[in-house]
């Protein structure tokens, strides 16, 4: 009697004869949000459909926003720059839930078994921790510097950089709530960003107060830090930084990273294995994000202003430009479909995200959005650092 009752619950909420699946449910691997900067708005948005099907207010400041999203890619846990922690239901278009867990926040991560969420704050400095179901905080890791390049390991772990002290610091939470904590000190002035290769053994940060860039193997018993393309610029007098460039786990191509120079017209490569530089394309303008497509075959670079109203692809094999687009002005962010079909990108000031093929270079289409920024696709829930 008890299985005859559970299956005619079941097929209670089978839907009727005629009525469309699609009318009952939602997938979520063609999910993404776009990031509305101004309004403190979140526009959720069908990458396969290209178009948008909803939009989440009261998110507070995200001048500079992160989002990354639960293994199930149902959830966006979104990272505002006023402090706020937002656990958005894509499926329902809500908020779930909210803190505001400090003053300045500036990013954050999750663990890769998806039940820990960590922010990177700069007032008052350190990294919060949260249950990612309740967003009840599991833990406090005071710092007393501003924290950046914050990123997931595995094994429950998370690795970050203080901007003001010169340190990288590895938090290991495999053990329970109560983190073991690793000081790496003295790695160079001003670490502003990172990112850490896909197998999670390399995390690398860029150095603002020097010319060079700083790498931890953390499959090492003790990992410690090492100099990397040490003195890049030496020779050249530096340009003024418009927009701080930015480093992440999507930069490798073909056997080597595509880094963004600090203040220089150029993208720097890196050979993957010895470190080691491969070489330097001459760009339009300061690039502020490099981002292969996932296949590897091309980088695509965007620009601090005055050039931001450009992008242009470089040919992983050759390290030359090989198309130049000039979206409009206000070029912040790209994201790629999960196999590089297509691009989105944001162009902030014409209010509008344009869509364009990665092998023809022709537009797709676009999508209206107030100022946005950011841009991200649920099929990151399954990529580390990202």
């Amino acid at each position: 009697m008890i299985r005859v009752a559970a299956l005619a619950g079941l097929l209670l909420n089978v839907p009727a004869p005629g009525v469309a699946v699609a009318e009952t449910m939602r997938a979520t691997g063609g999910l993404g949000v776009v990031v509305e900067r101004a309004s403190g708005s979140l526009v959720i948005v069908d990458r396969i459909a290209r178009e948008a099907i909803g939009r989440v207010e009261g998110l507070g400041d995200l001048s500079h926003a992160s989002v990354k999203f639960s293994p199930d890619e149902r959830y966006a846990y979104v990272f505002g720059r006023d402090g706020g922690l937002t656990k958005v239901d894509l499926l329902e278009e809500a908020v779930v839930a909210r803190e505001m867990q400090s003053g300045n926040a500036i990013g954050g991560a999750i663990s890769d078994d998806g039940s820990l969420v960590a922010v990177a704050n700069y007032e008052p400095g350190g990294v919060r921790v949260f249950d990612a179901d309740t967003l009840e905080m599991r833990a406090d890791i005071p710092t007393a510097a501003k924290v950046v390049g914050l990123v997931d390991m595995p094994g429950n772990r998370f690795v970050f950089s203080l901007w003001d002290a010169g340190e990288i610091w590895i938090a290991d939470f495999s053990g329970g709530a109560e983190p073991q904590i690793t000081v790496l000190a003295d790695v160079g002035a001003n670490p502003y960003d990172a990112l850490i290769t896909e197998d999670g053994r390399y995390y690398i940060a860029g150095l603002f107060g020097e010319d060079g860039l700083v790498l931890v193997d953390l499959w090492e018993e003790e990992p410690r830090a090492r100099r990397i393309l040490d003195g890049y610029g030496r020779g050249e007098e530096p340009l003024p930084v418009y927009k701080m460039p930015h480093l992440e786990g999507w930069a490798e191509a073909g056997g080597r990273f595509a880094l963004p120079a600090v203040g220089r017209h150029e993208v720097l490569w890196l050979d993957s294995q010895s470190f080691e530089e491969a070489g330097r394309t001459k760009t339009h303008g300061q690039p502020v994000f490099a981002v292969a497509r996932p296949d590897g075959r091309q980088v695509w670079v965007n620009f601090a202003p005055p050039g931001n109203d450009t992008i242009e692809v470089v040919d992983t094999v050759s390290g030359e430009v090989i198309e130049t687009l000039v979206p409009g002005p206000g070029v912040l962010h790209m994201e790629f479909a999960p196999r590089g079909r297509e691009v989105w990108m944001s162009v902030r000031d014409e209010n509008r995200v344009e869509i364009y093929d990665t092998r023809s270079f022709e537009k797709l289409g676009e999508i209206a959005a107030e100022s946005p920024s950011g841009i991200f696709f649920t099929a990151r829930a399954h990529r580390m650092g990202l």
